[in-house]
């Protein structure tokens, strides 16, 4: 089945056009090796239900997560969504919406977007959040270049190793022409960003300083010491979060003293589903909004009551290239507000009795771990952790995985993976433990730990 329009005639016409013979001219520049010449050795058709068997089969090769207890994290963390997040999301009003450029007939969309922005705006402690980012990792390249905006002509920043290195790799494909150098600080032997380091990093040429709490090892960080180093020397301090539940118990970036504040909300309601879909937010003090990348949604009194509509956001703004605030110029609208249902379900008490269980399953683990006596594993660093920690292996990563899939365990995700080449803490496993695991669950791990 052909699924190209235009006739003989057409595509005649078309050619001529643009000046070439034929439409294997256009493709003159790619090398020929690369090409595929014969199809692609697919079956012959099928019925649908001869199809529906094939899939069937190859799908009853893969196990299912939920017959796994999970201790993935490291970024994307499998958190209970309750049943109604998902059925609503299916709504056509919500999973069709598109850009509430005219609000008199997208106040539903508009009064969602503007909720979120307000849960951003309470748990992070800051003044004015905006209508979601992409994911974590962008919305993490959007503060950095939001502070250089505000800080204006500065030609560094200077983040801390401890971020996500995904976040670190996204930043530096972003900055790698833009003519802004990265100073990365590393991380002390207790696993959390260097104080000294970052302090003789930072300079009069510095736009923003960036830490990350809890960070890549869930250590919890100080976020007013890379806050008090920035404002120091005129720089902007940018707090990212990648576990937004941790903000239900922990100090937020704004108390903290950082000016902007940023990461990934998928903690709330969104599915970790093959590592997506995410949702990234950004926050900032209210002197910095009108150089918040993206949209905000405001609301408006009126006699009538309140409405809704996008403010310090026109349509023209996404279409300024170079000179546009930011490129971003849509929002995570769905997962933005399975977000909002999720926070709206749980209330300030829910997400805190939430993140307690967090907290409580994963100090049972470390301290199990702790009196394993076989001397083949221990916690990495001592700090404080929220939902997560580094297992420091004598044995291989990768047996270790492999025992505890043998109990029916996702064990976590191998530092390595996040860092390959580097050959940085090849034995450190991330584990995270969620409220979603059971106490047979944990006494399970650690006896799988035992037998080594």
């Amino acid at each position: 089945m052909r699924y190209i329009p235009n006739s003989p005639a057409e595509q005649a016409a078309l050619l001529r056009e643009v000046g070439v013979a034929s439409v294997d001219d256009l493709f003159a520049t790619v090398p020929r090796e690369v090409l595929r010449g014969d199809p692609p050795p697919l079956p012959p058709p099928m019925s649908e239900i001869e199809l529906r068997r094939e899939l069937g089969a190859m799908a009853a090769k893969n196990a299912a997560a939920t017959c796994f207890a999970s201790f993935l994290g490291a970024g994307l963390y499998a958190h209970h969504s309750p049943a109604f997040v998902s059925q609503l999301l299916l709504r056509g009003e919500f999973l069709t919406s598109y850009t509430p450029y005219q609000p008199e007939v997208s106040q539903g969309t508009l009064t969602a977007i503007w909720e979120f922005q307000s849960h951003v705006a309470l748990l992070t402690g800051m003044d004015v959040a905006n209508a979601s980012m992409y994911e974590g990792a962008s919305a993490f390249v959007e503060a950095v270049l939001m502070a250089e905006r505000l800080t204006k002509k500065r030609t560094k920043v200077v983040v801390s190793r401890t971020i996500h290195p995904e976040y670190l790799v996204t930043l530096r494909t972003y900055l790698a022409n833009l003519g802004l150098e990265i100073v990365e600080v590393p991380a002390g032997a207790d696993g959390v960003t260097s104080a000294a380091a970052l302090a003789a990093a930072v300079d009069e040429t510095t736009a923003a300083v960036a830490v990350q709490s809890p960070n890549v090892f869930g250590l919890v960080e100080d976020w007013s010491v890379a806050a008090e180093t920035a404002h120091a020397h005129g720089a902007l301090a940018v707090g990212v979060v990648n576990e937004a539940l941790s903000l239900a118990l922990l100090k937020p970036p704004g108390e903290a003293g950082v000016d902007i504040a940023c990461g990934e909300a998928a903690s709330f309601g969104v599915p970790a589903s093959f590592g997506g879909p995410l949702v990234g937010f950004l926050a900032c003090r209210d002197a910095f909004k009108r150089q918040i990348p993206g949209r905000l949604a405001g609301r408006l009194e009126t006699p009538n009551g309140p409405v809704f509509a996008l403010t310090l956001s026109t349509r023209e703004q996404h279409i300024r290239r170079e000179k546009a605030t930011s490129n971003i110029c849509t929002n995570q609208g769905l997962f933005a507000l399975a977000a909002t249902m999720t926070l709206t379900a749980l209330g300030r008490h829910g997400l805190r009795e939430e993140a307690l269980l967090c907290l409580s399953k994963t100090e049972y683990l470390k301290s199990g771990i702790g009196k394993l006596g076989t001397g083949k594993f221990a916690v990495a660093f001592p700090g404080a952790t929220f939902d997560e920690f580094a297992l420091r292996c004598g044995p291989p990563v990768d047996e270790v995985l492999a025992a505890l899939e043998k109990a029916q365990i996702l064990g976590g995700v191998p530092y390595a993976r996040l860092a390959p080449g580097t050959g940085e803490n090849e034995d450190l496993l991330l584990v995270a433990v969620t409220e979603r695991i059971r106490r047979e669950d944990l006494d399970a791990y650690l006896d799988v730990l035992k037998g080594f």
